[in-house]
């Protein structure tokens, strides 16, 4: 009820049990707080706050427009939500090193169990549109450095993410992750792979949990958690699925309603009010507020002593 039972310490330090068990973590974009209840209840571990999706609800392209405010605003909102770890995109860091050490701190207080940083030029754009530019590897490392030192819980998780793959290629993009590994970064995030070999070789190539983007039109194949687990990938991320499925429902709705007049049809499809209430967890809040209510004030007079 309200919170979550778990504070943000506990959450980092079960994400870097979960890491370090070797299982693949399997992180589900919340395009809403209220999802992150749907995404612990199908058993997954991780959530995540995808910047592509802050920009979609805000009307906006995935091209640098969202703002540190904004993202952390949203961020804050779903880890309030649940007890899982929840990661959040953080773009190039909104700026240079400063910014970045801002950034982190910020996101720190949002109550994150993680953040990843990239290494496009700012302002960046979505992953997997073509006409991307990166940094020079010096100055992305400078970033992860920067993110490293800002942090006060160094249980923190602070993830690399490279999008050389496409601009440079993969011996580029590998010898990238190699350097942000070397100036601290906890895990790696090799953006738009395009074989399970190219990630078997970023986890050959560096020493921490590497994750793998799967997000439906992108570059890149949507590979099973098996396969991906079987070539070592720790993280299995689905950034954007359920925002896609949601609008996807809404707008089928919406041509129902002006082709027939009535949403009738679509009742059997929608969420209950008793699923609804039960996500919110309505029950809870009601016994709270019963107790509050119910309770007696003792008598005043007992027990003073003058």
């Amino acid at each position: 009820m309200l919170h979550a039972a778990k504070t943000a310490s506990q959450k980092r330090q079960a994400l870097r049990s979960a890491l370090a068990s070797g299982d693949l973590q399997r992180f589900v974009g919340a395009f809403t707080p209220l999802s992150t209840s749907l995404v612990a209840g199908g058993g997954f571990e991780g959530v995540y706050v995808s910047g592509a999706v802050v920009s979609a609800e805000l009307g906006l392209p995935d091209i640098g427009l969202t703002t540190l405010t904004e993202v952390a605003q949203r961020a804050a909102q779903v880890a309030r939500t649940t007890d899982l770890p929840v990661l959040v995109d953080a773009d190039t860091g909104f700026g240079e090193p400063m910014n970045v050490a801002r950034t982190v701190q910020v996101m720190e207080d949002a109550g994150v169990a993680g953040l990843h940083l990239e290494d496009q030029v700012n302002p960046k754009r979505c992953g997997h549109l073509d006409g991307k530019q990166v940094v020079d590897t010096a100055t992305a490392a400078q970033r992860i450095a920067a993110a490293v030192r800002a942090r006060r819980d160094p249980d923190l998780l602070v993830m690399a993410r490279s999008d050389a793959r496409a601009v440079e290629g993969l011996d580029a993009a590998v010898e990238r992750l190699k350097a942000y590994v070397d100036a601290g970064a906890d895990a790696v995030f090799p953006e738009a792979m395009l074989t399970l070999a190219d990630y078997e070789r970023v986890v050959a190539a560096v020493d921490v949990p590497v994750l793998a983007n799967l997000t439906e039109f992108g570059k890149a194949p949507l590979f099973t958690h098996a396969q991906l687990a079987e070539v070592g990938v720790r993280i299995a991320l689905h950034p954007v699925s359920l925002l896609r499925t949601a609008m996807g429902a809404v707008e089928r709705a919406l041509d129902a309603l002006a082709t027939t007049g009535t949403l009738e049809g679509e009742v059997p499809s929608m969420l209950t009010r008793a699923r609804l209430y039960e996500l919110i967890d309505y029950a809870g809040y009601s016994d709270f507020d019963a107790d509050v209510f119910t309770f007696e004030v003792p008598d005043g007079t007992r027990g003073v002593q003058a």
